[in-house]
């Protein structure tokens, strides 16, 4: 189960280890973390962990292809390490394969068109939860619901 104990653990190991990527990436988290606990008045639960996480790799990511646009291969770099040792806090991806079947039961049982996107994808992210990247999920229902 992922808490904030666990990246504490690891924020840890990473200094032990001197890997600094690691200690940068997880000490950003944990501040988020904290943050957003502070925010909500509460501890986080497992899901708004994921949630945070899966935000900090969407930032790192979007941030890459603009370094890599900009001609700032070493900082695109950079942003794609600290979003792959992110990845690591994330729960296990369901496959394009997997999903696409998902997607077909979803649309034959409530029979959707192209013009009823936003519902399918509301009834998708109710039966995948956190388990398929939501990019991927919008391209595959864009191109079944043609």
């Amino acid at each position: 189960m992922l808490s904030l104990q666990q990246i504490e653990s690891d924020l840890t190991a990473a200094m032990k280890a001197k890997n600094q990527i690691a200690v940068d990436t997880l000490r950003g988290l944990k501040v988020r973390l904290q943050n957003e606990k502070i925010s909500k008045m509460r501890d986080l639960e497992e899901a708004d962990i994921v949630a945070l996480v899966k935000s900090e790799i969407k930032r790192r990511k979007e941030a890459a292809e603009s370094f890599t646009a900009g001609g700032r291969a070493e900082m695109a770099e950079k942003e794609l390490a600290e979003a792959k040792i992110l990845e690591n806090y994330m729960p296990a991806q369901m496959s394009e394969q997997e999903l696409s079947k998902i997607i077909d039961e979803v649309i034959a049982g409530n029979s959707f068109t192209s013009a009823d996107f936003g519902k399918a994808m509301g009834a998708l992210k109710s039966k995948v939860g956190q388990s398929a990247d939501g990019g991927l999920m919008a391209r595959l229902l864009k191109e079944k619901l043609k």
